[in-house]
Order: C-alpha cells, then sequence, then structure tokens
C-alpha cells in the first residue's frame, strides 16, 4: 500500500488530519493512561510504554523478545502493511522508542508527530475521551533490521574506529559522572553528550528545533552523516528519540543501545570515561 504523497517521517498535525479515518493508518498514543482518557487524537489506540521494553536487572530498557513484541503490536492492531503515526506528552520520547523498536522489526511506515499531543492541541486538533479497543490482529515480529541495533559487545569492538560517532544524550551532569545512576558515572569512551532536549523546541509544543539548528548541534560534536552513530541514555528512551532526529536529518547509518548506561555502567568488564 502506497501513500500520495508519502507521509513523512516528521509529521504535523495538519499533515495527520487527513488521514484520521484511513484504516490504512495506525495512530498509537503513549501518553499516561490518564493523560489519554482524559483527551487523544480521534481513533488513536492507547499502548503502556512499559510493553516496549524488556527488564533484566540491572539493564533496564533491553528489546523485548519477538514473541513479546508480536503479542504487544497485534493487541493494537497492527499489520505489516499499515502506518504508525506515534506521539506522546513528553517530548516524544516513548513515541521514538516505538518507532525504532518498529524500525529493528523492519516496519519502516512509520511517522513521528512533531511535538505529540500538545502540538495537536495547540494546533486546534479534534480530541475524543473515548477509549478504542481495536480488533486484534497477527503480528509477526522478526528482528528483519539488525543495523538499527548495537549491544555493548558492538560497541566494544568499535571503541576508537575514525567512522564511528557514539552520542550520549542523557543529562550533562549524567555523562561527566556527576549524577550516579549505576554502580559507576561516567560514559563510554569517546562518546560526546548532547542531552535530547537540547533537540526540541520549547516554545512550538516541543518540536524539533528547525533542521539548521539540529544540524550545528551535532556537527559541532562531530556526529556528522559519514559515520555510523550509535546512540544510547540510560534505558534507550531519550536516545530513542535522538535517533529519529538523526533519521529524519538523513544519517544513513544510525543504531540505538537499548542496554544503555543502565547495563554498561553495571559492568565492570565495559571501560567507562568520566
Amino acid at each position: 500500500m502506497s501513500f500520495t504523497p508519502p507521509l513523512p517521517l516528521l509529521i504535523e498535525p495538519e499533515q495527520v488530519e487527513p488521514y484520521l479515518h484511513d484504516a490504512s493508518v495506525l495512530l498509537v498514543d503513549l501518553c499516561d493512561p490518564a493523560s489519554y482518557a482524559a483527551g487523544h487524537i480521534p481513533g488513536a489506540v492507547h499502548l503502556d510504554y512499559a510493553d516496549l521494553v524488556r527488564i533484566d536487572p540491572p539493564a533496564m530498557g533491553l528489546l523485548p523478545t519477538e514473541a513479546q513484541l508480536g503479542e504487544v503490536l497485534s493487541r493494537i492492531g497492527l499489520t505489516p502493511e499499515r502506518h504508525v503515526i506515534a506521539y506522546d506528552e513528553e517530548g516524544n520520547g516513548r513515541a521514538g522508542r516505538l518507532l525504532w523498536t518498529l524500525a529493528v522489526l523492519g516496519h519502516e511506515r512509520v511517522s513521528l508527530l512533531n511535538g505529540g499531543i500538545h502540538a495537536w492541541d495547540a494546533a486546534g486538533g479534534a480530541l475524543e475521551a473515548q477509549f478504542r479497543r481495536p480488533p486484534r490482529t497477527t503480528y509477526h515480529a522478526r528482528l528483519r533490521n539488525p543495523a538499527a541495533l548495537a549491544d555493548r559487545e558492538y560497541i566494544r569492538a568499535r571503541l576508537g574506529q575514525p567512522d564511528l560517532a557514539l552520542l550520549d544524550t542523557r543529562s550533562p551532569a549524567e555523562y561527566a559522572g556527576h549524577d550516579v545512576r549505576a554502580a559507576r558515572g561516567g560514559h563510554i569512551p569517546g562518546a560526546v553528550n548532547l542531552n535530547w532536549t537540547d533537540a526540541m523546541d520549547p516554545q512550538r509544543q516541543l518540536r524539533l528545533q528547525p533542521d539548521p539548528v539540529l544540524r550545528q548541534l551535532l556537527d559541532a560534536r562531530g556526529v556528522t552523516p559519514d559515520k555510523e552513530v550509535i546512540v544510547y541514555c540510560q534505558t534507550h528512551h531519550r536516545s530513542a528519540h535522538t535517533y529519529w532526529v538523526l533519521r529524519h536529518l538523513g544519517y544513513g547509518r544510525v543504531r540505538g543501545y537499548p542496554g544503555a548506561w543502565s547495563e554498561w555502567g553495571n559492568d565492570p568488564d565495559m571501560p567507562i570515561e568520566v
């Protein structure tokens, strides 16, 4: 199934409006349940963020198994042909994690609603409070795109190589080891820091900053399109958002590290910098 014109990776509220009643589009709301109940985009189904992560302490944001993901995506009515538009109310970190998960599964028919539900509301978009229970489908989740995924062994083997950019999207205090949220503080050797919120415009409902601003932020840190970029944070929530910032800008080789600092910082065999 194709769209004319194709739906962009980053979509604005007015671009979503014509597809509210299009069966080929699945709107997925990752807001808190109370926020969803108070008002969501008409037709949107709700997905709990917890369904997108597997916890294996100390790692708190791992990718669920194929069977688990198949169950979750079947429950929300996804089929391989449907185009997913995702959003949340906190800057699209949760929505970004869903779309990154779909990218790992090879499901590339995805869009991120720029600014999430707040941008939709500010644009005068309609809201409904009706709870949507979509017809169940059978979605066979398979790891079809491992190039979107990095694990600790892959990263350790790539450390120091000139065509690699490690992008730590945590706060500067976490990156520097002042805010310690694992057995050890600091960052992966060679990583540069870009707080994920710096990519957002607080004056425009947390939409992404204009492309030239985003490119300047990345270029200044040596994160250029000719490199493979691996993004991480504490649990690959914040960095899932940055994954899509890079994809939106046309970066061709981007991986997310779901183990993130909750795994790396708690593994004494992994090197760190502070």
